[in-house]
């Protein structure tokens, strides 16, 4: 698939000596929702800052729809839009100046239809002429969308996006962000609301100490290291896992009272699963009261990535 954002073995190592990236290499495909993790000081924002222009990489390229960031830097700042963690907004201006201000830093013709329709999609149109400082944090945080899409980029960065911000706001930037998908803008997002990558990507990225760790198809990185995980309520106390259990995934509670089965990965229908062990169970007589089945989520395989990279 034709990639829009490419970056190779990308380092930043800051003047005190530390290295924020070592040596990244990354992929965007147009048109993907792509979901960067990682854990804080992973580098996930000193790579955004980078592909943005508001930091110098030490070594590395990156290339933005066919424009090299260092040779054309604003044919490819023109591609991106950024929607920062932090508030970066003039507070003493109007809504609608700010907004069409940032159109005009990029070059682009006044277009106030399309400003109209990024702020009524924002649920901004009734604050236009409002004075940003008089604003609440929600709808400050609605503004730095409207400003990141002012000037219609083809890539959009949200960093950390919804961090702080009220459930309207989250349910309604998720759904702008599913039109614009729609629409064949490229999403990357960073967030340490991991439910939120879960629902939205398509792809993900784990990165942690500067380095990428895994990148992949959410579906196939869920069914690859997910897990399943039963929970079965005997009747009567097992003092251990019979003989001809033991090669299955299973551990025996310390009262006696509880098999745990966990599997990970894809369940192979040939080799009996839960269903051969229910089986079997009852094959040797022994009773159960209850059966609990659980799925790993996205944020426990991304945990369990991170714990094992240290």
């Amino acid at each position: 698939m034709d990639s829009v954002l490419s970056i190779e073995k990308l380092t930043k190592t800051y003047d005190n000596g530390f290295s924020a990236l070592k040596g990244v290499d990354l992929a965007i495909r147009r048109g993907e929702i792509f979901a960067l993790l990682g854990p804080n000081g992973a580098g996930k924002t000193t790579l955004i800052g980078i592909v943005c222009g508001l930091v110098r990489a030490t070594s590395g390229k990156v290339v933005v729809d066919g424009c090299d960031i260092a040779q054309d830097y604003r044919s490819a700042r023109k591609k991106i839009g950024l929607v920062p963690q932090e508030l970066a907004v003039n507070m003493f201006e109007s809504v609608w100046d700010t907004v069409v201000f940032s159109r005009g830093l990029f070059g682009k013709k006044a277009n106030p239809a399309h400003i109209e329709k990024v702020l009524r999609d924002l649920s901004l149109w009734d604050k236009k002429d409002a004075n940003i400082r008089a604003l609440s944090g929600g709808m400050k945080r609605r503004v730095l969308i409207a400003k990141a899409l002012a000037h219609e980029p083809e890539i959009l960065f949200l960093d950390e996006p919804t961090a702080g911000v009220d459930v309207e706001l989250r349910r309604d930037m998720w759904e702008m962000v599913r039109h614009l998908r729609e629409s064949g803008v490229t999403i990357i997002l960073t967030t340490h609301y991991i439910e939120e990558a879960e629902d939205m990507a398509d792809r993900v990225g784990v990165i942690d100490k500067g380095e990428i760790i895994l990148v992949e198809e959410k579906r196939a990185l869920m069914s690859r290291l997910g897990q399943t995980r039963v929970t079965v309520g005997l009747t009567q106390k097992l003092d251990a896992i019979p003989e001809g259990l033991r090669a299955q995934p299973l551990t025996l509670s310390p009262d006696g009272l509880t098999l745990v089965f966990t599997q990970t990965g894809e369940t192979d229908p040939h080799d009996g699963g839960l269903a051969g062990l229910l089986k079997n169970l009852a094959a040797r007589g022994i009773d159960f009261a209850s059966v609990q089945s659980s799925q790993s989520s996205l944020e426990d395989i991304f945990i369990d990535l991170v714990g094992k990279s240290r």
